[in-house]
Order: structure tokens, then sequence, then C-alpha cells
């Protein structure tokens, strides 16, 4: 599971299982022998199907492709007597393979299924493809999905935008992630830093954030940018020493244990992202008292941030505009601390419990509805 999906699912998880009493079971595929990552609440019951379906990187096509239906097939039959054993009342998937044959088993429960992804991000590999065969092959997995997707009692996503692109479905709902944190330390709004976190990948856009600070770094000398992420720094280093920042008000660290510290250490929060599933960081930081700046890139940063209240948008991939919208909250101290205020008030409507209360509500209009299928 990758790290966000894991910490949203033991957060919820852990929630359930304390304040809800409810009787809850994670089923996993893999890592049967690794610890795992977030502390989970000793009142939840773990089973490991131990699949290993990533045994299957780097074997050769066709051993690939027979092992994996090997694979699927021992998932689909584990999984089935999982279900029949514990007869839960509602089955969550987070939409990996178990998608294509979870509706039909008759284990009596309600299904639900929850993407952490948006559909744009799917789309992907369909539209900028230029084999025909695999342009075939993206369209035949999406039809195929939505299918799947349709035979859920509940589909449920993370952002109102996302929700608009599955128009094929009647089933859909919004419920954003909760985040992670109550902030113990808030921002003074004192220290002249802006930050940014994220992985250092092509999707996070550092490499945009680093070409806007080197448009205004000058006409800010008090001023350094602070970015925070697991990864490959040198491409991103090597850009700044093109760009010839003053690189002692340039830092490009590598992660943090303590990132609500940096947060409450700065006064700026930027996202640069070309994309995002939904932009955790943004509550993140906007609950540490931050005004934010970000591209309204698909999906999420439309949904968090209401432009000129607690932060400002600006178009998708226009750096020049990123530059613009940074300098204007870095030279005035009043608009800054009023959207770090604002911020802060609006990040509460990601807090656990509710969160916690939508689902609850849906488990609850879930378990009264008829079957729609």
């Amino acid at each position: 599971m990758a790290g966000g999906v894991e910490r949203v699912l033991t957060l919820k998880t852990n929630y359930f299982a304390e304040h809800y009493g409810y009787d809850i079971t994670i089923i996993l595929t893999e890592g049967k022998d690794k610890p795992l990552f977030y502390q989970l609440s000793d009142k939840i019951k773990v089973v490991h199907l131990d699949i290993n379906f990533e045994e299957l990187w780097g074997k050769p096509f066709v051993s690939k492709v027979l092992l994996y239906l090997k694979k699927q097939r021992e998932f689909r039959r584990k999984l089935k007597e999982q279900l029949m054993h514990i007869r839960p009342d509602i089955t969550i998937s987070l939409l990996r393979r178990e998608i294509n044959f979870i509706t039909s088993i008759h284990d009596g429960s309600r299904k639900i299924g929850e993407l952490h992804v948006n559909r744009a991000n799917y789309r992907n590999f369909e539209a900028n493809d230029t084999n025909i065969l695999k342009r075939l092959f993206a369209r035949f997995w999406m039809n195929n999905l939505v299918k799947h997707l349709s035979r859920l009692d509940r589909f449920v996503v993370l952002t109102e935008e996302d929700f608009h692109s599955w128009k094929e479905l009647d089933n859909t709902i919004v419920i954003p992630d909760p985040v992670s944190f109550k902030p113990s330390g808030i921002s003074r709004q004192e220290n002249k830093r802006v930050i940014a976190v994220g992985r250092y990948a092509y999707q996070k856009g550092f490499d945009m954030l680093l070409e806007a600070w080197s448009m205004i770094e000058k006409q800010c000398p008090e001023w350094r940018l602070a970015i925070y992420g697991m990864g490959d720094r040198t491409p991103y280093e090597q850009q700044a020493a093109r760009l010839g920042l003053d690189m002692t008000r340039c830092h490009i660290n590598g992660s943090t244990a303590d990132i609500e510290k940096e947060y409450s250490e700065s006064s700026l929060f930027v996202l640069s992202s070309r994309f995002e599933g939904f932009g955790m960081v943004l509550v993140e930081a906007m609950s540490c008292g931050l005004p934010v700046v970000s591209f309204a890139c698909p999906c999420g940063p439309r949904d968090i941030v209401s432009n000129g209240q607690n932060g400002l948008l600006v178009e998708n991939g226009n750096v020049g505009q990123l530059a613009k919208a940074m300098l204007s909250l870095i030279s005035d101290d009043d608009m800054r601390r009023k959207m770090g205020e604002s911020a802060k008030d609006d990040a509460q409507r990601f807090d656990m419990d509710v969160i916690a209360g939508q689902w609850q509500k849906l488990f609850e209009t879930t378990m009264n509805s008829k079957h729609h299928h």
C-alpha cells in the first residue's frame, strides 16, 4: 500500500474500532512478513492472504501473464473463503485487483469501493499513448473498470471534481480524506520562509517551483524557500545551480520526521503539482495556519483552497502566475495573516471526527437501502 493510502486507512479503521466499536478485519495480499508502517489498534484483525503480486515485477512478459492469472485465481479463492467465513455487513475495496470479482462474491455484505487516485490519472495512459494496441487496451480496461464499479453498492471518491468525471455511474459519493494530525504548533507568521512538501517526482512540479522562485528571490532578499521530500534531489539541485539561485536561501531537503514543526516554522505553503489525487499536504499546511499558493491542478486544490480566502489558486502550469501569487503573499503581511487564520479554520472540515461522521452515515444508508444490483 502506498504511504498515503496506508496512513489514511490506519487512521479511519483505528477511529472506527476505538470510537464506534466496529469489528474490523483488514485483508492484505502483500507483505506477510513486513511490519505495518503505521500503528494499528489491537482491536483490529489483520489477515494475510500471502498472494505476493510483487513477484510479478521484473519477470518476462509471458511468465508475468501466466503468473498473474494464477495469482488472481488464488486471490479470488482465498478472499471468497475469508468473506464467507467472516460474513461482514460491509466489505470495502480499495479497488486494486479485487475489483474484478468482489461484487460476484455472495457473502451477503454490501460492497463499497474507495478510490485514491482520480480518473484523470487513470486516463493519463489512454490519451497520450501513440501505440494503437495500448490505446485499445486502455479503453477496454477503463470500460471494464466502469462496469465493475457500477455493480458496487457505493463508490467513494475524494473530490467533487473527480465525482463529475464518473458520469456513467449513479452510485458515486464524495468523502474527502481525513487530515492525520491535530497540529501541535501553529505558524505565528514570523519566519520569512516558504515551504513545499512532497516526493521528488515529476508529478510534484518542484522544477516549476524553483523556476518561479528564481523570478522572485531577488525581490525578497529576507525570505527563503524550503522543500522537504523523499527521493532523488540531484536533478533539482542541478536545476537550482543552473538558475543561479542563492543557495543559502533555497534549501532542498530530504524528508523529515516532524513535518508539523516545519509547517509551523514557515509562513507560506506552495503546491506546484501537475496533478494530485487529493492534495493532503494542503490540508496539513492549512491546519498549521499557513495560507497556500497552489496550481489549480486536477484534482483537489479547487476543493480545498478558496481563492482569495485561505490562499491563491493560479492557472495550472503557469509558472509566472505562481511566482506572482507567491510574491503578493510574501509582500503583504496583513493578507498573509488573515488568509492563514482562515486556512486554519477551513481545514477543520477535514478533521477525523467530521469525516468519520460522513462514513458512518454512508454505512448506515448502505445497510438500510435495498441492494440496487
